[in-house]
């Protein structure tokens, strides 16, 4: 069995991660750290794991850590850069959930975050961990930088269309709504029940800052710039990501459902479903799967693609646990294959 650690596991997706790799065949995981939480049985701060983790929070550190084979980070943006050089110094291959190594562009990434990052080597080092799109390098590397939520959504929505070269790159436009554990475990008045339940609305709308790896990601998959406008919603539940893309075909005579069917045929976490479907995100709540819809209204060049993923599964956790199969060389399904909670 693979040694896996955890380090900043008291958040959302720490507990899914617990909660995944608790059934995995291959993997096991030998610690959980939390700075806040260090001397806490795991069960005490998340009772459904009672019985199915039996570990104890402790500090992070690479003494803690060193007999691990992987290390998942689902720390704060900018808490894993002080760490992960040491750990793959010391051999042992990294997953970072975090946007710290997502963002090749030093001086960008800054800029969004408001910090100064601290081990800018290890960002070229870093495979950006889509699978459906960077599979191969994914197998090679030793530090993935796992792909945010909302980018997820809408790389795998525009993938098809970005790699056929049918797509005006100059006009996207994306908007992404969230279920409110987007935003992390951390007391906020924004967040609370009050706040959000019987409520829809938009935030960040100037400018968030997703919005420059979601911009680096499409520019790579279509090999030349592309121009997107992202606005996310905040959705009155718990977890779930639908996300509408729309975008002008420069080719109307191209059949995107076939299109999309062909690309994603052999994908085993997405579902292109059925001509005229709209998918919903309780059709992948807790699943490690992206269902996508896609539609042409009144048959013109105006393309309109619909996708719903779990933010926390496919949008983080999930996929991060993708990318360990691949680094491994396990079916890439292994322990991502329960099907979806209904209702």
């Amino acid at each position: 069995m693979v040694k896996v650690g955890i380090v900043g596991a008291t958040g959302y997706t720490g507990a899914e991660l617990l909660r995944l790799l608790a059934q995995h065949p291959y993997a096991e995981v030998a610690v959980v750290t939390s700075r806040s939480e260090s001397g806490a049985r795991v069960d005490a701060l998340y009772p459904g794991l009672r019985g199915v983790v039996d570990l104890v929070f402790c500090a992070p550190s690479l003494e803690i850590l060193s007999g691990c084979d992987v290390v998942f980070f689902a720390t704060p943006h900018g808490v894993a850069q002080a760490l992960v050089p040491q750990v793959l110094e010391a051999g042992i291959r990294v997953i970072d959930l975090s946007a710290d190594f997502r963002i090749r562009d030093i001086a960008l990434w800054e800029q969004w975050y408001g910090r100064s990052h601290s081990a800018p080597d290890y960002v070229r080092r870093a495979v950006y961990g889509l699978p459906e799109y960077n599979r191969t390098a994914i197998a090679d590397a030793d530090l993935i930088a796992c792909p945010g939520c909302y980018p997820t959504s809408v790389q795998l929505g525009l993938m098809p269309l970005l790699q056929a070269g049918c797509l005006d790159l100059t006009d996207i436009v994306a908007n992404v709504a969230s279920g409110v554990t987007g935003a992390g475990r951390q007391a906020s008045i924004a967040n609370l029940h009050a706040e959000v339940s019987d409520s829809y609305r938009a935030y960040a709308a100037s400018g968030h800052r997703h919005l420059p790896e979601i911009q680096q990601a499409l520019s790579d998959i279509a090999g030349d710039d592309v121009a997107l406008t992202f606005v996310p919603h905040l959705l009155p539940i718990n977890r779930g990501i639908h996300a509408t893309l729309y975008a002008n075909l420069t080719d109307t005579e191209v059949d995107v459902q076939a299109l999309f069917e062909r690309c994603y045929i052999n994908e085993p976490f997405v579902e292109v479903l059925p001509l005229g479907d709209h998918p919903q995100t309780r059709s992948v709540r807790g699943s490690n799967y992206c269902q996508i819809a896609v539609h042409r209204p009144a048959g013109g060049r105006k393309v309109v693609v619909l996708v719903v993923e779990d933010n926390l599964t496919k949008g983080a956790s999930g996929q991060a646990i993708q990318c360990m199969n691949l680094m491994f060389c396990w079916p890439e399904i292994s322990g991502l294959g329960a099907a979806a909670l209904t209702p």
